[in-house]
């Protein structure tokens, strides 16, 4: 902001900047949601990703948006996340955070416009999947390494920061492809060896870079997160680390650094939705988010608490509905079977980003919010008292079940001619059963997650019988003559690729291999 210097502005005109105009340029500090660590700048919750009580980091308030509509609606996608970041990072100065922002949604993205919006079957796609590794995870991931390398100088770290990651099918690509080859950093990243499809897991096992490792477990997501959560929270291991030049950082979702860019695109559609004339500036939407782990609708809702117009959060789960369970009891209980779908980076018992919901329906007591996460650690199950789950009033949870993931995907490319891939087929489906259950017709926004090509068997059975005894790739060369939707460049890329990473460990070994990857010994 430039301050004018002219004899008229006088201190009577300073003391009518508004409250509001202040608090723009005060410091957006984080805190813990478990509330024993100290209060940190972004850059530093960043790199340690998690804090040291096991808390997620949350911000000590949620900053007002206060760009003008109009204004969001003439800018490029890099220019708002621009906007809505500063107004986060506020320990990163304008040159870093726009130096973080060119270097990360670049060339890597197959359009211009970075998240394009697609009308269909009556809503908004909000395609966040035009990526280097096709998947939403693209969104946050393509800048978190820039972020916490420029984090990592403000903050004179003189480790070698290792990233630490656990993944359900997506995250682990992402970052690999975000960190691979970043000076000052190494990436590890664990994921359940039959729990992702098989592009997935030849996306990463062919992951190139000196700094890169690829590791498959025999258990499901669920375990390797919580190995993951352990080793962040192992202060010998810790010590070892540092006594070889290594700290840990996280990849994950939780890290605050992934969830910050993830409000941008939201901010993004609104503006588009504007700009095209589908809404007028201040009137409302849905947004509708297919999750397993809950970050991806909880930038959404943050969103909304910076200002953004938004009615309902319709948050979609597939048949592993613990979040739908708990919309609707306000019990979350894990303790039950896990169940392999056809959307696996849905696949998710412990939906570790619900922890900072659950922090603000608290009303941030810290203390509260971690008497409940121990619950859920210790017995599988916590319940929300019902003043708290009054709280919820602005989310609508429901779920699909593999049959009308199936359906989904079917009726949307038959009726509108859009081929959509099964996570976002559960969004679909359960966007369906919100307009027949609410009869809402406010325009919606649906968060499609990833490339149908990711998941081209699902997509196949369900839209031909053409694809009986052919692999993935004979898959992806039938689907782009049935659609007409060229095979994106990360598919073309792997096809031959050779597999780099075979490694394969049981998760009480995963400390073990960590330490083996990193030749400590």
């Amino acid at each position: 902001m430039e301050f004018y210097t002219s004899p008229w502005y006088t201190m009577t005109k300073i003391k009518k900047i508004t409250k509001e105009r202040q608090e723009e340029y005060m410091q957006v500090l984080y805190k813990s949601t478990r509330g024993k660590g100290e209060t940190v700048a972004a850059s530093m919750a960043i790199l340690k990703g998690l804090s040291e009580d096991g808390g997620l980091f949350v911000p000590t308030s949620i900053p007002k948006l206060d760009v003008p509509v109009e204004k969001l609606a003439q800018m490029t996608y890099q220019e708002t996340a621009y906007e809505v970041m500063s107004r986060f990072l506020t320990d990163f100065t304008e040159e870093e955070l726009k130096n973080c922002i060119a270097n990360a949604y670049d060339e890597k993205f197959d359009t211009t416009e970075i998240a394009p919006l697609h009308k269909a079957d009556g809503a908004y796609y909000l395609e966040l999947f035009h990526g280097s590794t096709i998947a939403f995870k693209d969104m946050a991931l393509s800048i978190l390494p820039h972020l916490m390398t420029t984090a990592a100088r403000k903050n004179q770290v003189k480790n070698e920061i290792v990233i630490l990651t656990a993944t359900s099918g997506d995250t682990g690509k992402a970052a690999l492809a975000g960190f691979a080859d970043v000076p000052g950093t190494r990436i590890i990243v664990f994921y359940p060896k039959h729990g992702v499809s098989p592009i997935q897991e030849k996306q990463m096992v062919t992951q190139k870079g000196a700094n890169t490792a690829v590791v498959g477990i025999t258990g499901n997501f669920d375990d390797a997160q919580t190995a993951v959560k352990k080793m962040f929270n192992d202060k010998e291991l810790a010590a070892e680390l540092d006594g070889a030049g290594f700290q840990f950082s996280s990849a994950n979702s939780i890290n605050i650094g992934r969830l910050v860019p993830q409000i941008v695109y939201y901010v993004y559609a609104y503006a588009k939705l504007v700009k095209d004339g589908t809404v007028k500036a201040g009137d409302e939407i849905n947004v509708v988010v297919p999750t397993g782990n809950f970050g991806n609708i909880l930038a959404a809702f943050y969103a909304k608490q910076m200002g953004l117009p938004i009615h309902k959060l319709i948050c979609a789960s597939n048949e592993n509905k613990v979040l739908f369970d708990f919309f609707r009891t306000g019990t979350y209980n894990r303790k039950r079977e896990f169940i392999l779908t056809t959307s696996p980076s849905m696949d998710i018992l412990i939906s570790s980003n619900l922890e900072r919901l659950i922090y603000r329906l608290t009303g941030e007591d810290a203390e509260k919010c971690a008497e409940l996460m121990q619950a859920l650690s210790q017995g599988g199950e916590y319940t929300i008292t019902d003043e708290m789950k009054a709280g919820l009033s602005d989310f609508y949870g429901n779920y699909c079940s593999e049959e009308e993931t199936k359906e989904a995907i079917r009726r949307i490319f038959e009726d509108a001619d859009y081929v959509i891939d099964p996570h976002t087929a559960v969004a679909a489906g359960v966007y369906k059963k919100y307009t027949e259950d609410t009869k809402d017709t406010t325009p919606t926004v649906i968060a499609s997650t990833a490339s149908p090509y990711k998941f081209t068997r699902s997509v196949m059975a369900a839209i031909s019988n053409k694809g009986e005894g052919l692999d993935d790739f004979a898959l992806a060369d039938e689907l782009t003559k049935i659609s007409g939707v060229k095979i994106p460049r990360a598919v073309e890329e792997i096809r031959t690729a050779p597999v780099l990473h075979d490694r394969v460990v049981d998760a009480p070994d995963m400390p073990a291999a960590v330490k083996d990857i990193l030749g400590i010994h």
